[in-house]
């Protein structure tokens, strides 16, 4: 067992789940000021999840075999991403409140089953390398961001007081750490599982970005601040190919 990647495994996907502590600053800031500085944070993330999908994940699922079996595993990460959004009525809402009222319950269900499959996303990562699980790691972060912010919301706007949503958004969020130990102890016991799990793991982040964030993006009536978004967006790609520069 490869003890070293078990650290950086743990250490990752607690940091991932402190993130859903993030609603805090929503005691110190404006809600006018929030919705403004999540809207670009969702362009960013977007544009950081494709980057991540096409620079990261795939050519190193591509190094490990030349198979055209790893676009079946993308097209099915992508499909069961979608079947998980419709099992649990979930959504990212990222203005703080969501037209599926299945509400705060069901969100924090498929909010934990989602940050399971984080978690089993960042042990694969490191299992193949370092750079690549840091790579990983910061592509979830940044995409955790503007979506425990949203969650945070379903939550309060569900009843849900302001330290009670803090509480049960962390509770959801640790299932990542479950995720990881499964993913690692699960991971190392098969062989050739990497390039099928990066490929699915480009799928479920193509989904993220393009059925849930971009959307998000459309809905911004304001021409100038729809060009920012999508400016933003091309910087969340450029970064994940500055990230790729400097790891290689």
């Amino acid at each position: 067992m490869n003890f070293n990647a078990l650290i950086w495994i743990l250490g990752s996907t607690i940091l991932v789940s402190l993130i859903s502590l993030i609603g805090i600053v929503t005691l110190i800031i404006k809600d006018e000021d929030l919705k403004k500085i999540l809207f670009f944070l969702v362009g960013f993330s977007a544009g950081a999840l494709i980057g991540g999908a096409f620079l990261h994940l795939l050519p190193e699922a591509l190094e490990h075999t030349n198979s055209t079996m790893i676009f079946l595993y993308v097209i099915i990460g992508f499909t069961s991403f979608f079947l998980l959004e419709k099992i649990f009525y979930w959504r990212h809402c990222h203005e703080g409140k969501c037209p599926i009222h299945m509400f705060t319950y069901l969100n924090l269900v498929g909010d934990g089953a989602h940050n399971f499959i984080d978690g089993l996303i960042i042990a694969a990562s490191f299992i193949v390398g370092i750079p690549l699980g840091l790579i990983t790691t910061m592509a979830v972060v940044i995409h955790e961001v503007p979506q425990e912010l949203g969650d945070f919301g379903v939550l309060v706007y569900g009843g849900f007081t302001k330290f009670k949503a803090l509480f049960w958004n962390f509770i959801s969020a640790i299932t990542a750490v479950f995720g990881a130990l499964f993913g690692y102890f699960f991971i190392t016991h098969v062989e050739n599982i990497a390039s099928p799990l990066l490929s699915f793991t480009a799928g479920g982040f193509l989904y993220i970005a393009a059925s849930d964030l971009i959307p998000e993006l459309h809905k911004q009536p304001e021409f100038k601040k729809s060009i920012l978004s999508f400016i933003f967006f091309l910087i969340g790609i450029w970064f994940m190919g500055f990230m790729k520069i400097i790891f290689e």
